[in-house]
């Protein structure tokens, strides 16, 4: 009996998951295993935990319902914790399975992960398939190979665009055969060393992970408020839920694709008229997109201090005090001291928000980047490796910002996007 493993990682779904179908197509019973992998629950060198309350509390019951979506089809999901190169081999020796199905990965440390589970599985004469389920746009269809992407969006977005098509998606699988799977047992919030987050009633979203609500938020967006079609207008929003879609948790944890996003937008389309904003929604995804090629490019140089650029731009200072000031909104900006405070309070922050905070970080505070970026890997519920690093990489002027310095007038952007003062009052009266 031929035994596949299908490793979940951050592709927590069952609707356009390539390597679910394939992995069906190709063997008479599949296990479904989604890791707990030990090394994303660490302190990073910058003194923060890699996976925060707000990120870990989206992550189980992402977990959660992922589990009940496989067992309405027959199957389950078996979790694990530990060492992924470890727990993926031994579950391979438990059910004899001779290949193990998973997502493509383009980061650095995603890809050395990877890397030890296919050698270790190559040692038990099992093959590890990998799948690119993140992107709208797949790889292999762009008008130009990954070394020769251009390093602007514009001329990106532009050629990709004309030339480039989008695949179609992979329907939700109708049965799947599976061994008897116990009843799944996620860690605790003492295994993980964390604590279960309060809820806060000023929060512009109650984000609940899971593809279950990802499709709900979808549909609602969409379908049932119609706010798709006034999207362009509204997204530069700070407060309440459907100013922005606020897809981007379920995005960064694979609970939606990019592709089924873009396939409800088409039908959107047809029942109510396309417009800037029905367009302005695929620009974002492509944004997206273009960062994870640019991982995939680039590689390990997001994470340098000079990022992709060839010159060393001025060494930064370190501050634990100013740090500090900036985490907890003790600025001397009460519009990033809001931003700050929705962010340590809810583990989200509006589009407007971050590019004004990080600018504030890398130009006013004048410190290293790559702290403010890891404090956000720690912080946001919606954090994606490539969009994190790829985003302050652009605004601390080491990464794809063609005008190299953009700064951000943190007092005019104040009056542009909060006139009424609406927001900081939110944040500040309580503080």
């Amino acid at each position: 009996m031929k035994t596949a493993i299908v490793w979940f990682k951050t592709d927590l779904r069952l609707l356009d998951n390539e390597a679910l179908v394939k992995a069906i197509a190709q063997s008479d019973q599949v296990v479904p295993v989604y890791c707990f992998d030990e090394a994303q629950f660490e302190t990073t060198t910058y003194g923060f935990n890699k996976t925060g309350n707000y990120r870990a509390q989206f992550l189980l019951e992402s977990v959660q319902d992922l589990d009940a979506n496989l067992r309405k089809l027959g199957s389950g999901l078996v979790v694990l914790k530990g060492k992924p190169e470890e727990e993926i081999a031994k579950i391979v020796l438990q059910y004899r399975a001779q290949k193990v199905f998973a997502k493509r990965e383009v980061a650095y440390e995603e890809k050395q992960t990877e890397k030890k589970v296919q050698d270790a599985l190559f040692k038990l004469r099992c093959e590890l398939e990998t799948f690119s389920t993140s992107t709208l746009y797949h790889a292999e269809d762009l008008p130009f190979s990954i070394k020769d992407i251009p390093d602007v969006f514009t001329s990106f977005r532009k050629k990709t665009e004309f030339d480039a098509t989008i695949r179609p998606i992979f329907e939700v699988p109708t049965a799947i055969t599976s061994p008897e799977i116990a009843p799944m047992e996620i860690p605790s919030w003492k295994d993980l060393d964390l604590k279960k987050p309060k809820k806060e009633s000023r929060a512009a979203i109650q984000f609940k992970g899971g593809e279950t609500a990802a499709l709900n938020r979808l549909h609602y967006y969409f379908f049932e408020t119609k706010q798709l079609s006034v999207y362009k207008e509204t997204r530069n929003g700070m407060v309440g839920a459907d100013y922005s879609s606020k897809f981007s948790a379920w995005l960064a944890m694979g609970c939606i694709s990019p592709r089924a996003i873009y396939d409800q937008i088409k039908k959107y389309e047809k029942e109510n008229g396309a417009n800037d904003s029905t367009y302005w929604l695929v620009f974002e995804l492509l944004w997206r997109d273009f960062f994870r090629f640019m991982f995939k490019k680039y590689q390990t140089k997001f994470f340098l201090y000079t990022g992709i650029q060839p010159e060393k731009p001025i060494s930064k200072k370190a501050s634990e005090s100013a740090l500090s000031q900036w985490i907890n909104g003790k600025t001397d900006s009460d519009f990033i001291n809001a931003n700050m405070l929705e962010l340590k309070k809810t583990g989200f922050m509006s589009n407007r928000g971050r590019q004004n905070v990080a600018s504030y970080f890398c130009n006013e505070l004048q410190m290293d980047w790559r702290m403010g970026a890891a404090y956000f890997e720690s912080q946001l519920i919606d954090y994606d490796v490539c969009s994190n690093w790829g985003n302050w990489a652009y605004l601390a002027g080491v990464g794809n910002d063609p005008r190299k310095h953009r700064y951000f007038n943190i007092e005019k952007q104040a009056k542009d996007y909060d006139k009424d003062g609406e927001f900081r009052k939110l944040w500040l009266l309580e503080n």
